[in-house]
């Protein structure tokens, strides 16, 4: 996660410190060259600049130094003025240009950073079984060899036009029974569809079920059963799904959700045949009250993590901002939470905490160390209130670690799953003797550095969910078994990528190109992983200042890993205002720290399927802004531990909230 004094730093190049007898620079301006701005993901290019004075003539004895300037994650920019596109997206780098004595003169330019070429195609439906005179859209997007979607037109042809013809839109359309093959290209990628058009007459069409009561958000799965003039059932066939009225989604396989309460017509139609289902929805009703018990506000730093000791009764809080320290706070009274303890570090922030199981020992991450010896810190818990550090561990981690997961196995022992700052890898370290860690491996999505950040880690079961930035959610095998790995081998399970330009598209529109966007966090739950992405603009608001000049952005994606080796997104949640950071789930509740949105939870019961805000699955908002912290009045909330019908929610700016959510009020009756 990025403060935002560190946003506001990447985001701007500014100049080195002028001499306080520095003159006016004779650089008029910045000439840079190659002229061409643009750069494939993976590739590099080598800029050059000349100063010129106000004749347009050269500038002797001008030094150059190059810095990015924005989008540090998607690519590099080296003093010398090569630049590495990592990923895709727009990279910012700002040409400083002086002469002895003289303040620099600064020309900025932004590269925009394109996928490769096509290398695959995904087309779905995957095959196609329909009746005379029905019509069906196909699906078919292009990806480059790193997995990037790429905006190419989709060529379509049908081998056999009698059957089943294509138009340039990838529109089938049943002419005759038989059987034809839709091939779709982009350049050498290529993908088939088989077609089946059916002999046997449809007769008859119905949806079962056909009436269904439900609430809004709740998934209703229908089927559209066709008979032939005997009374035999169709199987496989592929009708169109539409609804009317009202808002909410109907996919191809027949599961609808609706978002608003109300009567909804679900038509299933096969060529001339077409049934219909009536499904009534009622409102979910599911908001609550909420209640502050407590409250810690923090004033010296800004607050990063929250943790809570297994035995309920101590919570461990991070700094930022130059935080040096870890709080141990005895919250046995939760209206009355005292600090007992701190643990100092040299660090300038501790960003994340996490207690053994049996609570024994305590690992805190370490960035900005003044030795450059950042890594991790154990500490006993042999009294909770007084943790003690025992040991550290730094070995290939000096550039910092932002996350770590404990997760013990019978097997294998207990080892820490860490990030690394510096080159983007997981390292798994070994602390069976917590006394005395070891490195048992470490793993990473590409050997290159460029574009490859590992931001958070989530050890379930023996599959480790890493939330990889521009690469999006990367499974791996750390002991599950389904890939033969274990802490000391691990193997990819699978990769879940997705287009970030293109999610927030009306980021940049509004603040412009170099904004910051990736896969920041996941929690597995059930059967789906729940991620969520670190979105802030490129800059503040220009003329504004205080709350008015920044937010964040950002969405959850809800990813069904029921299929691990095939992972699919299926729903989603973003805030109207703010944006995703942190997130906890237990029972059927999400709890998220939604930054200057605040606190919220939502409802996550049942099946999911597309927009959860629409589908009124809040249940709780809360504010954590007031004027006690170190940054009044203003909201940033971090995220949320849960445990006995409390959520500890740590916020930025503000220190920790301890919040319930009441039962919910039941309507009076007379």
């Amino acid at each position: 996660m990025l403060t935002l004094g560190l946003l506001l730093a990447i985001q701007q190049a500014p100049p080195p410190p002028a001499a306080p007898s520095a003159t006016p620079s004779p650089i008029a301006r910045v000439v840079i060259t190659p002229a061409i701005r643009t750069l494939t993901a993976g590739d590099t290019v080598r800029l050059s600049a000349q100063a010129l004075d106000s004749a347009g003539q050269p500038v002797p004895n001008a030094v150059f130094r190059y810095v990015a300037a924005g989008g540090r994650f998607e690519g590099q920019v080296d003093s010398l003025g090569l630049v590495t596109a990592g990923s895709t997206g727009t990279l910012g780098v700002a040409v400083l240009a002086s002469v002895p004595g003289s303040r620099p003169t600064i020309e900025r330019l932004e590269i925009r950073m394109l996928p490769g070429k096509a290398s695959s195609l995904v087309v779905t439906p995957e095959r196609l079984r329909l009746v005379p005179g029905q019509s069906l859209l196909l699906d078919g997007r292009a990806y480059s060899a790193a997995g990037d979607p790429r905006p190419d037109a989709v060529r379509w042809r049908s081998s056999a036009a009698r059957v089943a013809g294509v138009s340039s839109d990838g529109l089938v359309t049943a002419v005759a029974p038989g059987r034809a093959t839709i091939t779709a290209r982009v350049d050498g990628a290529e993908r088939s569809v088989p077609v089946e058009v059916l002999a046997t007459a449809v007769a008859s069409v119905e949806i079962t079920p056909a009436t269904v009561s439900a609430r809004q958000g709740d998934v209703v799965r229908l089927s559209l059963v066709a008979r032939d003039r005997a009374g035999r059932r169709i199987d496989g066939l592929t009708p169109s799904w539409t609804f009317s009225p009202g808002k909410g989604q109907i996919e191809r396989d027949g599961a609808f959700v609706g978002y608003e309460a109300g009567k909804y017509v679900i038509t299933a139609a096969l060529g001339n045949h077409a049934a219909k289902a009536v499904v009534s929805l009622a409102w979910r009703d599911v908001r609550r009250p909420a209640t502050v018990v407590g409250r810690l506000p923090r004033s010296l730093f800004s607050t990063e993590e929250v943790w809570l000791h297994p035995s309920g009764k101590y919570a461990y809080l991070g700094t930022g901002s130059g935080g040096d320290r870890m709080y141990a706070i005895d919250i046995s009274d939760p209206a009355n939470p005292v600090v007992t303890d701190s643990l100092m570090a040299n660090a300038r922030r501790i960003n994340d905490i996490m207690t053994t199981p049996d609570g024994k020992y305590l690992v805190h991450t370490r960035e900005g160390a003044a030795d450059r010896k950042n890594g991790i810190v154990i500490a006993s818990l042999e009294d909770p209130a007084h943790p003690k550090k025992i040991a550290e561990f730094t070995d290939g981690v000096t550039g910092g670690v932002h996350s770590t997961f404990i997760y013990s196995q019978p097997k294998y022992g207990t080892h820490v799953y860490l990030t690394n700052d510096g080159t983007g890898y997981m390292h798994v370290i070994d602390i069976s003797d917590p006394y005395n860690p070891k490195e048992a491996s470490r793993w990473t999505t590409r050997p290159d550095q460029a574009g490859n950040a590992l931001h958070d880690i989530d050890v379930q079961d023996g599959l480790a969910y890493l939330s990889y930035w521009n690469e999006g959610l990367v499974i791996v095998d750390v002991g599950n078994g389904v890939k033969g790995g274990s802490p000391s081998n691990p193997q990819l399970v699978a990769q879940f990528k997705y287009d970030l330009n293109e999610l927030y598209r009306d980021v940049e529109a509004s603040g412009g190109p170099g904004f910051i966007r990736g896969t920041h966090t996941a929690w597995r739950h059930g059967k789906y992983v729940f991620i969520a992405d670190e979105v802030f603009p490129a800059g503040p608001v220009k003329g504004a200042r205080d709350a008015s000049a920044f937010r964040a952005y950002g969405r959850l994606q809800v990813v069904d890993v029921s299929d691990a080796e095939h992972p699919r997104s299926v729903a989603w949640y973003e805030p109207e205002y703010g944006g995703v950071h942190n997130v906890w789930v237990a029972g059927d509740t999400l709890y998220m720290g939604a930054y200057n949105a605040g606190f919220r939870a939502f409802d996550v019961s049942g099946e999911l399927r597309g927009d959860l805000r629409a589908q009124g699955r809040e249940l709780v908002h809360v504010n954590t802004a007031d004027m006690t912290g170190k940054v009044q009045n203003s909201a940033m909330t971090w995220g949320v531990v849960v445990r006995d019908g409390l959520a500890y929610v740590n916020d930025m700016n503000n220190g920790l909230w301890i919040i319930r959510m009441e039962p919910r009020r039941e309507p009076l009756t007379p």
